[in-house]
């Protein structure tokens, strides 16, 4: 079967083959010799006589016998063993599978530490999950357990000031615990005069004086005062739901006077956002009939609302931003403000009988220091929050105490809410999670959307490649690669 030489110096469609599917015993002219080879071996007849019947084959020299006898341990295994695999074959084959047992113990191991990082990961993401929804829950739990304190306190102890003026004096132990929590995890401890002195700069660089102590204290104080005690006084006409949906309408009070006074930002979703609260504090009082105890009610209920707007606007346009010490030192100090000079407002009115109470054993003081303790775990929720985590997690736990005070309010006290009492709470707690939206809103949702496209094209592309492969792989299997001959 020999033919012509191909220009590119392959015999035979044979050695076409064997070049082509890389043979291990092929070398040029393998063909032309193997059928000179088998030319050579004299096969005998049965019966007859074979000279070289001890030898079993002979070779014809040829022109090619250098390149034969190069080859000649390829040649000899074939024509001693039926599967004509060379010896330097199985060594090739044994330290390929070596190599590639030792490839596959270095992936598996690398997989292994990746899925170990990979859960690792996974935990701690958890476990921040978890922080953020405790944290949550514990902000809107301790606001829920603060409105329902009081309307039991109301039941037999009628004195909001009062009620008032006790719960703000128990802030003077937020500086305390807060310094109990740096000597139980920091590393290095500072003495309480060092630390005191370190979180009065909130104040100024020369600490905390006597002048600064009147003039930034005071106002903040009676701001601090005024919002808690309109709050009271909100509860006492109208629902635990109503009075917390109405105070949500802080933030909106606080975004305009931002705009007004400090100049932030124009932002169209907050201007919406407020109108939205407008609208509900209006359906709220015509609930009633803008009558009665319900308008007197919202109105207590809105003051509450603008004062602590104020009182967080000129905070930050006084005092700017502070840390956890420097304001737990600040809540501390307004503590001790409104015991030496807020605690001759009470007596006032207790002699002139405007919040009096008889015999003194008459006071509910388990219910008072509920009140006050839910108040100011509220408090320090609210700034070891904004340090800790992020400061939106603790205006979810505020507008979620709406939904829980309803609760509270149907559940045991089977208050019974009207639909226009209702939506006018869905519009205002729509309007709080307006407020909540990034000045960046925009931008940030442009970029989501972009991000979403490209992963949906690279995806796509992902799986154009992996079909192409698959059938690749697919008709190599099959036998169908088609490899063009030389």
């Amino acid at each position: 079967m020999d033919g012509k030489a191909a220009p590119n110096g392959v015999a035979t469609i044979e050695d076409r083959i064997l070049r082509i599917t890389g043979y291990y015993g092929y070398y040029p002219g393998y063909s032309s010799q193997k059928s000179a080879s088998r030319s050579s071996v004299i096969q005998c007849k049965p019966g007859g006589n074979c000279p070289s019947r001890h030898r079993g084959m002979t070779r014809q020299l040829s022109p090619l016998s250098v390149a034969e006898d190069s080859a000649a341990p390829i040649l000899e295994l074939q024509n001693r063993s039926p599967s004509g695999i060379c010896r330097h074959s199985r060594v090739e084959r044994q330290s390929r599978s070596g190599e590639e047992g030792t490839q596959t113990h270095t992936e598996n191991s690398s997989q292994e530490a990746e899925g170990q990082t990979r859960c690792q990961s996974c935990t701690s993401t958890f476990l921040k999950l978890i922080w953020r929804f405790l944290i949550i829950l514990s902000v809107s739990s301790s606001w829920v357990g603060t409105t329902q304190f009081v309307k039991i306190t109301y039941e037999t102890f009628d004195c909001p000031f009062f009620m008032t003026w006790f719960s703000t004096n128990w802030n003077i132990m937020v500086f305390p615990i807060y310094y109990s929590g740096h000597l139980a995890t920091a590393q290095e401890k500072q003495s309480p005069i060092k630390k005191f002195r370190e979180c009065s700069r909130i104040f100024g660089e020369d600490g905390l004086t006597l002048k600064l102590f009147l003039k930034r204290t005071a106002p903040f104080s009676i701001l601090w005062t005024l919002t808690n005690y309109l709050y009271l006084l909100a509860l006492k006409k109208l629902t635990a739901t109503d009075v917390s949906a109405l105070f949500c309408c802080n933030k909106a009070f606080v975004f305009l006077l931002s705009w007004i006074v400090l100049k932030d930002r124009f932002m169209g979703a907050r201007i919406v956002a407020a109108i939205m609260a407008i609208t509900g504090i209006v359906m709220m009082a015509y609930a009633d009939g803008f009558q009665g105890d319900s308008i007197i009610g919202v109105a207590y209920a809105v003051g509450s609302a603008s004062t602590s707007a104020l009182y967080k606007v000129l905070f930050k346009m006084f005092l700017g931003s502070a840390n956890f010490g420097e304001a737990a030192h600040f809540v501390s100090t307004l503590g001790f403000f409104n015991l030496i000079f807020i605690s001759v407002t009470p007596i006032i009115l207790y002699f002139t009988k405007v919040e009096y109470w008889s015999p003194f054993s008459a006071v509910p003081w388990g219910y008072l220091c509920g009140v006050a303790g839910l108040w100011l775990a509220f408090n320090i929720l609210v700034n070891v929050g904004v340090v800790l985590t992020y400061p939106i997690l603790i205006s979810i736990g505020t507008v979620l105490s709406v939904p829980g005070n309803a609760a509270v309010d149907l559940l045991k006290h089977k208050m019974i809410f009207s639909v226009v009492r209702l939506g006018a709470t869905i519009i205002i707690c729509i309007g709080f999670l307006l407020m909540l939206l990034p000045e960046e809103w925009d931008e940030i949702t442009l970029r989501f959307i972009n991000s979403l496209k490209e992963k949906k094209s690279e995806d796509h592309a992902d799986d154009i490649t992996d079909s192409s492969v698959h059938t690749r792989s697919r008709s190599r299997a099959n036998g169908t690669v088609s490899i063009p001959l030389a």
